[in-house]
């Protein structure tokens, strides 16, 4: 696997939370779970995969900002430099036994994301990316999204949702609009997996509209280097702030966001 010693580091971090969350999701029913807010829960695995993470990151670039899940934002000595991590995306289909997860590192260096690593543990596909060198799967596999042109024929994700959220009446207009004119809309519960899935041409297309900047940045980066375009759902908005995206392939992009935008 050709890579930045940076990105080396972030793989190296990934591959050694998943072990922790292999772990303990083999005995998921064993798990200490307490609730964060309704629908949205945090394990033990969870805050053990953000520590993980942490040290090694942290240990091998002591300078740089960091932002986590579960533990916030730290300003570094270097400003110009922060890891955005997501120890366990999927957390719920986690708890629930799916194996359907990911663990999400993402650098961003001037406000903008350099390099990704989205790894899924339960089929050991590790989904990477740097700026300028292409989106991965694995050690050699280069991914593209795919080249489907016509709304009919495309498959679209999507994250619905749950608990106190404000977005639901705005997504269920989406799905709306949109179910008539796709072949179908996937909703897999990983934000992370989902613009993975996009980057490899297993989707077409991804939005939602209340993300967390955790949830997506290294995604962003891999649909954008494998040849996908992202923008945000209202025009104008920071992707990352706003935390409401849309990536697709180049055909579909505009129709898709025709419809999204109302």
């Amino acid at each position: 696997m050709q890579g930045s010693a940076n990105l080396n580091l972030m793989i190296k971090a990934a591959r050694k939370a998943a072990k922790v969350l292999v772990k303990d999701f083999r005995e998921v029913e064993n798990l200490q779970v307490s609730t964060k807010g309704p629908g949205d829960f945090v394990s033990k695995a969870d805050r053990e995969s953000e520590r993980v993470i942490r040290e090694e990151l942290m240990g091998g670039r002591p300078t740089y900002g960091w932002l986590g899940e579960e533990t916030g934002e730290t300003e570094g000595q270097d400003p110009t430099r922060r890891w955005i991590v997501d120890p366990l995306d999927g957390t719920t289909n986690y708890l629930h036994g799916m194996p359907h997860w990911a663990i999400s590192i993402a650098l961003e260096h001037k406000g903008e994301i350099v390099s990704a690593v989205v790894y899924d543990p339960a089929k050991d596909e590790m989904f990477w990316a740097e700026k300028g060198s292409g989106a991965w799967l694995n050690d050699s596999r280069r991914i593209r999204v795919s080249g489907r042109r016509v709304m009919s024929e495309a498959v679209f994700s999507t994250g619905v949702p749950f608990g106190a959220r404000k977005t639901l009446p705005a997504t269920l207009q989406d799905l709306a609009r949109l179910m008539p004119a796709c072949a179908g809309v996937r909703r897999w519960g990983a934000a992370s997996l989902d613009l993975a899935y996009v980057a490899a041409g297993r989707y077409d297309g991804y939005w939602e509209r209340e993300l967390n900047a955790w949830d997506c940045a290294a995604g962003l980066l891999l649909v954008k280097e494998a040849g996908g375009m992202i923008g945000p759902v209202r025009e104008g908005d920071d992707m990352l702030g706003k935390g409401a995206v849309i990536a697709a392939n180049e055909p579909l992009f505009e129709p898709l966001a025709k419809i999204l935008r109302g």
